[in-house]
């Protein structure tokens, strides 16, 4: 008899140890997937492209782009707390695996009490008596996670943080393109304050003669005041570009983490525009954009949230064991015969909480499909930013081209008007309209570079940056190491 309580016994155990393993293991959420129609390959994909570069902003051919981009990736204050937030979230999913483990704890108490004792009969006054107390302790809890419900919460927290990995990543690419940007935005500006400063020069240089021209009685005392009114305004509308490029300087300066004193060094000129990158396919876009992929992660965390909110409506099993000492003196306290010990389990069914669980159950569930609709928003977002950028690179080249052409025309039409004014052929408003038209068409052509360069950086930016960096883990978080 006492044998097959003891194989009784084993099995039971071994059934126990089963059931906990079992209960124990950490279920992936389910959620149906984001219908986010996806095409075999982007509509506007160019027919030849060069190979994808992890630091693309190389191939503007512009060192001293290279190393500002590498300052604001060192030094740049978003980045720093994108950092942070990043250990934050890695930190909060170990305090969430914390609680998986048990607790232990060590205790020393000490107590000193004076009581009086009552008088007896006969005797006028009681005396007193006083009362040592020393424990040590040592204190074990552990929730046995009979559901998955702490292992679901655990998940969730290391989702987070995978997503705080995966936002990080965003970040520093937003700062590089953001830097590029801003660079050629200062060069186009100095090629602008260039123009202007060119413009100023030659409308001086005109002004003079036909004031000239108007002493001598040539010219019409108008004609002078029209020269010099288109003066001031070319001088007027080169302080407005010197003002866009101390803007821009400072901009950039504090973008890198400097002081913004508007002292940096760069190009006079914009680059020619690099070859467009390979872009890749619509399915391998989603798995490689950031954005995306923590919106996945934040996805599944919300999943697991939901998951283990349902599972509080479950029984918790809590297991807890006390061993120590207690005496009335601290030398007595490690002798034989005064150690205590205790063991309890706990087992609390919930019955009625005044709706709590269940509203947490609502809660998580919205929660999970907030983040299931904002996944698919991320999603056609980052498609819908390659594709434009992929559309809109010809019409920029033929806006480019176009506007370079016409800007040729209206300098040749300057000198043209200017010597049939001067020949008494054509009035003097023939030579201020060719003006403003070859001013206004030059300065749109160096805009219109800078529009295309500008859409080549979104473009990078679209298909997921330079930074090649794989997340922390591959794998799913149902089968994450947790913490």
């Amino acid at each position: 008899m006492p044998a097959l309580n003891v194989t009784m016994a084993r099995r039971l155990g071994l059934a126990c140890v089963t059931l906990l393993l079992t209960a124990c293991a950490v279920t992936p959420p389910e959620h149906p997937p984001p219908a986010v129609p996806l095409p075999a390959q982007f509509a506007a994909a160019p027919v030849a492209a060069s190979p994808a570069s992890e630091r693309w902003w190389e191939a503007f051919g512009d060192s001293q782009l290279d190393a500002f981009v590498q300052d604001a990736l060192d030094r740049n204050p978003g980045i720093g707390q994108a950092i942070a937030r990043a250990r934050i979230a890695e930190a909060q999913a170990r305090v969430a695996g914390a609680d998986r483990l048990p607790q232990a704890g060590v205790g020393l108490n000490s107590s000193r009490q004076r009581q009086s004792l009552p008088a007896f009969p006969g005797v006028e006054e009681g005396g007193h008596t006083t009362i040592n107390n020393h424990a040590l302790s040592l204190d074990v809890s552990w929730e046995l996670d009979l559901w998955g419900r702490l292992g679901a919460m655990t998940t969730a927290a290391r989702a987070d943080a995978l997503a705080a990995q995966a936002q990080l990543r965003g970040v520093r690419q937003a700062i590089a393109a953001e830097t590029a940007r801003l660079y050629l935005t200062i060069v186009e500006s100095r090629a602008q304050v260039d123009l202007s400063t060119r413009t100023v020069e030659a409308l001086t240089e005109m002004a003079r003669q036909i004031d000239n021209r108007v002493q001598a009685g040539i010219a019409a005392p108008s004609d002078g005041m029209l020269a010099n009114a288109n003066l001031e305004s070319a001088r007027a509308g080169l302080e407005q570009r010197r003002e866009v490029l101390a803007r821009a300087l400072r901009q950039l300066e504090i973008l890198m983490g400097d002081y913004p004193s508007a002292t940096l060094a760069t190009a006079d000129t914009l680059p020619p525009v690099p070859a467009l990158p390979a872009t890749g396919v619509p399915a391998e876009l989603l798995a490689r954009r950031p954005d995306v992929l923590a919106a996945d992660w934040m996805l599944q965390a919300a999943g697991y949230r939901l998951g283990a909110a349902q599972r509080s409506f479950l029984p918790s099993l809590t297991l807890s064991a006390s061993g120590g000492a207690a005496a009335g003196s601290l030398a007595d306290l490690f002798q034989s015969g005064n150690v205590v010990w205790s063991i309890a389990g706990s087992l609390l069914q919930p019955i009625f909480q005044g709706g709590r669980l269940r509203a947490q159950v609502d809660v998580t569930g919205a929660q999970r499909d907030e983040a299931l609709h904002s996944y698919a928003e991320t999603a056609l977002t980052a498609l819908a930013e390659v594709e434009t950028a992929l559309a809109v690179d010809d019409y920029l080249d033929r806006r480019e081209a176009a506007l370079d052409l016409s800007a040729a025309a209206a300098e040749e039409a300057v000198r043209v008007s200017f010597n049939r004014y001067l020949q008494g052929i054509d009035p003097f408003l023939n030579v201020l309209e060719s003006q403003q038209r070859a001013l206004d068409g030059r300065s749109a052509h160096i805009a219109a570079r800078q529009a295309r360069l500008d859409n080549r950086i979104d473009l990078h930016l679209a298909l997921g940056g330079g930074f090649a960096d794989p997340p922390p883990s591959d794998s799913s978080p149902s089968t994450v190491s947790l913490p």
